[in-house]
């Protein structure tokens, strides 16, 4: 569970001693993050600060939700907050993708349907399995996931190279 309210930032009012210390400390979240991956994280905030304060606040948001033609409510965003500054936007994202398996429990489910141990299932193979057994998916789901960049005109579904991108890369 996150620890952010519904809203968009905690509702918190620090001294201002307490102010200047957390900008003098680092966050540890950027320890979590290859520095590749910090740009990338950063390239998408500055995408969604529109006015470019270094927040992402309630006008931002109405700019995004706008462009989608979707409707934002002022009760999912509150109000009187400032938004998200750049470090908690990391944090959140941290927290919804050290949600998910590990590269390595990712990669060994895959393994089970690769003979040959070369990084590639048969599309085939995977539709069948997604639909018959399990959690089956119907196939918007499997098109999502199976058509596209990591599958090749074969018909082999690259999912080491799937997986690097879903998640996280973690360290050795």
């Amino acid at each position: 569970m996150s620890r952010y309210p519904s809203t968009l930032a905690p509702n918190t009012t620090l001294t201002k001693a307490q102010k200047s210390r957390a900008r003098r400390e680092p966050s540890g979240v950027f320890t979590q993050f290859q520095p590749a991956q910090i740009q990338q994280f950063k390239e998408a905030f500055q995408m969604i600060d529109h006015n470019k304060d270094g927040w992402v606040g309630e006008s931002d948001l109405k700019e995004i939700f706008g462009s989608l033609a979707a409707e934002l409510s002022t009760r999912r965003i509150g109000r009187g907050e400032k938004g998200v500054n750049f470090t908690m936007f990391l944090t959140m994202m941290s927290e919804r993708l050290f949600e998910f398996d590990t590269e390595h429990e990712l990669v060994e489910a895959f393994a089970c349907f690769d003979e040959n141990d070369s990084g590639l299932v048969k599309v085939d193979e995977m539709r069948r399995w997604l639909s018959d057994v399990g959690d089956r998916m119907d196939e918007r789901e499997m098109d999502r996931l199976l058509k596209g960049p990591y599958t090749d005109r074969q018909g082999n579904f690259n999912y080491r190279e799937w997986v690097k991108v879903l998640r996280v890369n973690e360290e050795e």
